[in-house]
């Protein structure tokens, strides 16, 4: 079974640390639901007809779309893949975009049976510090309402590491997500990315930088929280309770074969990548008049096992030996060769299924994924 991810590339406000693409300009609406609606319909063979296990909206702000446009992408979605048998369909909301007329749209009158809320911190200072369209009550109250509307299946959102957050506050914000008992948590450590309203605002010494000190005794903080509170690590940005693994991102990190709609989404077959332009006027128009909008990269071996090697070890699943031998032996002697070091180190554990990163290594992730890489 496959994944369906649509990028809505529209938000109310930007926050500042953001690298993803989206645009305040909120006009072309109706021309974009219309464009991805008819790119639903010239992909919908591209899973090769596979049943459809998962469905992500997420953006960009899909909580700002209306229920007449939402309809209008699940109508299609119905018409052009077979989604019956979908056992998650999410939609990333903002706080400050849910009420009851929109929940109870969702509950009652939408495929949507999960909501991934973009919480990001309780702390006012944190939140303006990030730009964020909603404050501190906000969040509280979407939680309280999306219970109301009987949600179980609920995601935060959570950012660590950044300037204005202390270890106490911190703290403060995982008891809160706790108490809320909020079955999924994705906790990202604030990163600052080129280009960004950051980026420029550090560099010009308006905003203060992230201190890497403070980000890693937060993410180890919240390793131990977590584990007293009977939630799994079961990667390294994602939190849950037993039997609420986020399917959707879970077969990211598996190697699914997924399809991505809307501008600067991307799409992986198992054999390609495709990725679509990252312009909102340029999408619609191409889509509409039949032109080239994405592009495509054929993968060679070594991409596809270096990419593997990247997901699995960041994932409780670790990097499986059974998915190792399909790459060849070529690749699997080269990796058993390379893992002998950090077996020694005791940075990677095996056992009968799998190369496992231990717990100590989990901040040197991706470091230790690139030594093993097949260059």
């Amino acid at each position: 079974m496959a994944g369906i991810y649509i990028h809505i590339p529209f938000c109310k406000q930007a926050c500042n640390y953001c690298n993803f693409h989206f645009s305040t300009n909120l006009s072309y609406r109706k021309e974009m639901i219309d464009a991805i609606c008819k790119e639903m319909q010239r992909q919908k063979d591209y899973l090769n007809g596979q049943k459809i296990s998962s469905i992500y909206l997420g953006g960009g702000t899909p909580s700002i779309l209306t229920p007449n446009e939402l309809n209008q992408l699940f109508t299609q979605l119905n018409q052009s893949f077979n989604i019956d048998e979908a056992q998650e369909i999410t939609l990333e909301a903002n706080p400050d975009d849910m009420n009851e007329e929109m929940l109870n749209f969702l509950k009652q009158d939408s495929p949507v049976n999960r909501l991934s809320i973009g919480i990001q911190s309780f702390m006012e200072e944190e939140l303006k510090y990030m730009n964020r369209a909603h404050n501190a009550d906000e969040a509280l109250r979407c939680v309280e309402m999306a219970r109301k509307y009987d949600f179980q299946a609920l995601s935060a959102d959570l950012i660590y590491g950044s300037p204005v957050s202390t270890m106490e506050s911190w703290k403060r914000n995982l008891q809160l997500l706790a108490d809320l008992d909020i079955p999924h948590l994705s906790c990202y450590c604030l990163t600052v990315e080129e280009k960004t309203a950051l980026a420029y605002q550090i560099k010009k010494g308006i905003s203060k930088a992230p201190l890497e000190k403070d980000a890693a005794d937060q993410f180890e903080y919240m390793i131990d929280f977590f584990k007293e509170h009977d939630y799994i690590q079961y990667e390294i940005s994602n939190i849950a309770k037993e039997g609420h693994f986020a399917v959707h991102n879970s077969n990211y990190w598996k190697g699914v074969a997924y399809l991505g709609l809307g501008p600067g989404a991307h799409s992986f077959n198992g054999q390609e990548r495709q990725w679509n332009m990252a312009n909102n006027a340029l999408y619609i128009k191409n889509i509409e008049n039949s032109i080239q909008y994405f592009e495509t990269e054929q993968l060679q071996p070594a991409d596809r096992y270096n990419e593997y090697v990247m997901t699995g070890l960041r994932t409780i699943w670790g990097v499986e030996k059974s998915n190792l031998k399909q790459f060849g032996p070529e690749f699997n002697n080269y990796f058993n060769k390379v893992v002998s070091t950090f077996l020694k180190s005791g940075d990677i554990i095996e056992n009968q299924e799998a190369f496992i990163l231990s717990e100590a290594a989990r901040l040197r992730a991706d470091a230790i994924a690139s030594d093993l890489f097949y260059i």
